[in-house]
């Protein structure tokens, strides 16, 4: 995990190694600070010696300021190694989640891809920053000082070492019980992520069903529920500070005590004992602040799992050795192609798919409500790779091509229809940066989006907000289509894109497709019968098979389901109906 982790210090290096040695450097600068005042009492206050304490105060003066420097340069170093270390595991957490197939986004929530590239960085900062610093300069103080402390009077440094290994066992006991709680803490912040993204994505439904009342009650839940896993973590840790000052005061009066009845019978100074008591400080100092950096260490060690997870996560989906490079035309064929999402369940969510279908022929796909039509064109563009049998785009496997390649020919505008803040130009040309404007317009005139668009004043300019908030659902489909089709596809996918505009602009939508992109393999989604009934073929899922695949007037005469969908939608006779049709 360390490895992999430290993997990422990169160019920061040298301030990563630089900022040890200046704390180093400041820790030898303080540690000669008490034996100089102990010289000062000594040889110059007890000798009567003016000129000893000028020359040893301005020898302090000097000690002190090159400390000053060395802290200074550590502070700034160490800063700049953290930082720029965050910087380079958010870069390349961020960079690996792109290349994720679906199925690995499905392992991680998005609150909590959230959480790891927020809070967890951040954690794995501050650690970074403490382990560089602090953790070199505590250590450094507690042996220089035990060692100074052993010069001027080994019997009297016993106490030291005696209170050490006290406060050590203290410490483990409690960081030991800590530990867990800071653990489940992070997984709760999860919930607490999910909860804000979930309301502020869905504000208006909230306010539209006057959930609010429900909202605040389920943040404040998930808020209550890390309120009190802090607690008990934070009620275990601070247990550590007066169990540590506790052992500083008997510490200091132990060695007044004896060193009071060591100065009466010679055997040591009293800027030897003042040394001592300066020493006693910084060796309890220095082991409050490693009982801090076990703190922040078992912090951050549940949010290096969590960011080591995200960083090793390979995708499922791989690029061959040698990939083609050229989609040939719009040709689509399923070869008994059974797909499941999770590996281990017991039924595949498609079974035993065939389908033939031409280039440049439009496709209506229509089913029920989870007989798996997203999942069918999901494997064309190869978001998810079959789990049984092959599909083929324009003769080769999927998985032959380039997955870049291939993604550009098979557009797909999907049931979740996203517009990003930008002008209505710069959201097109998320289909193809390179596009002109007369691409963009063209586009739009074939998704029947250039209507809406000449009404407005700003017209192509006009400002689009985060998520498409200020354009309606059909004006945010027809502008999503029209961004599909600048990546000039093979094969065009609509996954119920045109579901929420009217009868009349859906019509118009698809005599367009046909008119004016004859060559292009086109399938539609769809709930309505209207939508897909002028289409060349339809296919009709039904619990994950394919149940029909024909025309609509065969399909109308001789399958139950499509007859079924028909008649709830239409109010009409499907059999009867088509025989009118005929005779008519």
């Amino acid at each position: 995990m360390l490895k992999i982790l430290l993997s990422q210090v990169k160019e920061y290096k040298l301030p990563s190694i630089m900022t040890p040695v200046w704390m180093i450097g400041e820790v030898i600068c303080e540690m000669i600070t008490p034996v100089l005042m102990g010289k000062i009492i000594d040889d110059g206050i007890n000798g009567g010696n003016m000129d000893y304490i000028i020359r040893t105060g301005i020898l302090m003066l000097i000690v002190a300021l090159i400390g000053f420097l060395f802290g200074t340069l550590g502070g700034f170093s160490g800063a700049k190694a953290a930082a720029g270390f965050a910087k380079n595991l958010r870069k390349a957490m961020f960079r690996n989640i792109q290349s994720f197939s679906f199925a690995n986004i499905d392992k991680f929530s998005t609150s909590s891809l959230v959480t790891r590239l927020t809070t967890d960085v951040t954690n794995i900062q501050n650690s970074y920053m403490v382990i560089l610093r602090m953790a070199v300069r505590a250590p450094m103080t507690l042996i220089i000082a035990v060692i100074m402390s052993l010069m001027i009077d080994a019997k009297m440094a016993c106490i030291y070492l005696g209170a050490i290994g006290f406060l050590t066992v203290v410490i483990l006991i409690l960081m030991k019980n800590a530990a867990k709680y800071f653990r489940e803490v992070f997984k709760k912040y999860d919930a607490l992520n999910e909860s804000v993204r979930e309301n502020v994505s869905a504000i208006r439904i909230v306010k539209a069903y006057v959930r609010e009342d429900h909202e605040i009650s389920k943040f404040q839940k998930a808020a209550v529920n890390i309120y009190l896993t802090f607690v008990k973590a934070e009620g275990t840790v601070v247990t550590i500070l007066p169990v540590m000052m506790g052992t500083v005061y008997a510490c200091m009066i132990l060695i007044s005590w004896f060193g009071a009845n060591r100065i009466v019978y010679g055997s040591l100074t009293t800027g030897g004992l003042m040394s001592l008591l300066a020493y006693c400080m910084n060796i309890m100092m220095s082991l409050i602040i490693l009982s801090v950096i076990f703190v922040m260490i078992t912090m951050s060690e549940a949010s290096a799992r969590r960011i080591v997870e995200v960083l090793t996560e390979e995708t499922e989906l791989h690029n061959p050795e040698n990939p083609v490079m050229e989609v040939p035309d719009g040709r689509i064929t399923f070869e008994q192609v059974d797909f499941s999402y999770n590996k281990t369940a017991e039924e595949p969510v498609l079974k035993q798919v065939c389908l033939d279908i031409h280039s440049g022929e439009m496709i209506g796909i229509i089913g029920g409500t989870g007989s798996a039509k997203s999942s069918l064109v999901n494997l064309i563009s190869r978001l998810y790779d079959v789990s049984k049998g092959s599909v083929s785009v324009g003769g080769h496997d999927v998985r032959e091509y380039d997955l870049d390649v291939l993604r550009k020919r098979v557009a797909v505008v999907l049931q979740t229809n996203i517009l990003f803040s930008g002008t209505i130009y710069d959201n097109l040309r998320w289909g193809n940066p390179e596009a002109t404007d007369e691409q963009c317009q063209e586009a739009c005139r074939i998704a029947c989006a250039e209507e809406f668009i000449r009404r407005i004043p700003e017209g192509y300019n006009k400002m689009i907000s985060q998520g498409g908030t200020n354009v309606s659902g059909g004006q945010k489909q027809r502008l999503c289509i029209a961004r599909a089709l600048l990546r000039d596809p093979k094969v065009l996918i609509l996954d119920d894109s045109t579901s929420a505009v009217d009868t009349a602009t859906d019509a118009k939508i698809r005599d367009s497709f046909r008119n004016r992109m004859p060559e292009v393999t086109k399938l539609i989604i769809a709930q309505r019968i209207s939508s897909v009934q002028d289409c060349d073929r339809i296919i009709v899922m039904e619990d994950g098979r394919v149940d029909g695949f024909d025309t609509h007037e065969n399909l109308l005469r001789t399958n139950r389901i499509y007859q079924e969908i028909y008649e709830s939608q239409t109010g009409a006779n499907a059999e009867a109906d088509f025989d009118s049709k005929e005779r008519g």
